[in-house]
Parts: C-alpha cells; structure tokens; sequence
C-alpha cells in the first residue's frame, strides 16, 4: 500500500492501534535484554517500539507513514524514551546485514507475495546469528472475522508459511490460535491469528 494510504489512516490526532503494546509482543518481554539492538518494522505509531526501549532495547523504528512517525516520536518523548526513527518503505529498504539481535514483525501484512518475499528475506538477512524474530499475524481465517487487517487472504500467513520461511531456524513457538484482542479502532474482535519466536542458527 502506498504511503499516501498510511498517511490518510494515520492523520489524526487518536492512536488508530492505541498507545499499549502488542499483547503477544508483551508477553515475550523475557526474551528482552537491556542493550539489545532491535527492529520494529512497520512500527506506526510507535507502540510497540516505545515499549521495547522501555524493556531497555536501543529501538530502529522504521515506516513508511512521516505521519505514523511524528506520533511514535510524541509518545516516546511522553513515555521518556528515545527511538532512532527512519521513513522506509520496506519493500524498497535496503536491509542492513546482520544488524539487529530481535526483529519484531507485527501486523505487517500489507504486501501480498510476491513483494512480501522480499520482506521476508529482508528478516532473514538483516538478524544476527543467534539473534531472535517475535512475529505475529493473521491467518486467512481472519477473512471470516473481519476485525482488522488486509483484505485479501494471499496476505496473510499459514503455519506451513512460516516454516518454509524461518524451518531451518530454532523454532521456540509457533501457535494458531482465536483470540479477543483490543488494539485501537482498526484491530478489535475475535482475530484468528499465528504467533512465531524463531532464532537465528549462531
């Protein structure tokens, strides 16, 4: 989707997918180490990077919405953290090697394949060897739901997905499951969705 998209979506003054982090991204906050160097691709408004560099991460925040991220610079001065905030398109960004000890990937289903390929290469080569990618998304059942996310199912992932994609990587979790989450206007309902913790071989 075109940043003009993500503009007109964002231009307004409420956080669309609210201000408190992914709930499974939370739930993974064990795994967080203060110092860690961390990507949140696609970060919006800034929610879930804002909470990782309160777990003491050093948080890139990337998006490609200047509006999304004049919200996550505002709510990261208000939670007295610091981002490094960058405009990309991702399917356009060139992925630094080997850069990051966590990737977190949330809701990032805007690209159906075969663009979404070359974000999923871009996970794969921009971690650390023995560094770890939270991932969640939505499953084509969602479709039925219709409580947020993309509209079309080609988007989504499935767990044979996400094992063609990270398989030859340690898988620590990898669940489908249907869930009541609540995350500002554009995600709210019972979501069919996949969570992934997966580490890079190192």
């Amino acid at each position: 989707m075109s940043s003009d998209f993500w503009n007109a979506r964002y231009a307004t003054d409420d956080y669309i997918f609210g201000t408190a982090p992914n709930v499974f991204l939370a739930s993974q906050a064990a795994r967080i180490r203060p110092g860690m160097r961390a990507l949140a691709i696609a970060d919006g408004e800034g929610r879930n990077g804002v909470w990782l560099a309160e777990q003491g991460a050093t948080v890139h925040a990337i998006d490609v919405s200047p509006f999304a991220l004049e919200k996550a610079r505002k709510l990261a001065a208000e939670r007295g953290v610091a981002l490094e905030i960058e405009q990309a398109d991702v399917l356009n960004w060139t992925w630094p090697e080997a850069a990051y000890d966590l990737v977190v990937a949330i809701f990032i289903q805007f690209a159906p394949p075969p663009e979404r390929d070359r974000i999923i290469e871009g996970i794969r080569r921009t971690l650390k060897p023995g560094g770890t990618l939270i991932l969640q998304g939505y499953t084509p059942k969602q479709i039925e739901f219709a409580t947020g996310g993309p509209s079309n199912p080609a988007n989504m992932y499935t767990e044979a997905d996400l094992r063609r994609w990270f398989g030859d990587w340690v898988i620590e979790h990898l669940a489908e499951h249907e869930s009541h989450i609540s995350e500002g206007a554009h995600h709210h309902g019972m979501s069919a969705l996949i969570d992934l913790v997966a580490r890079k071989p190192g």
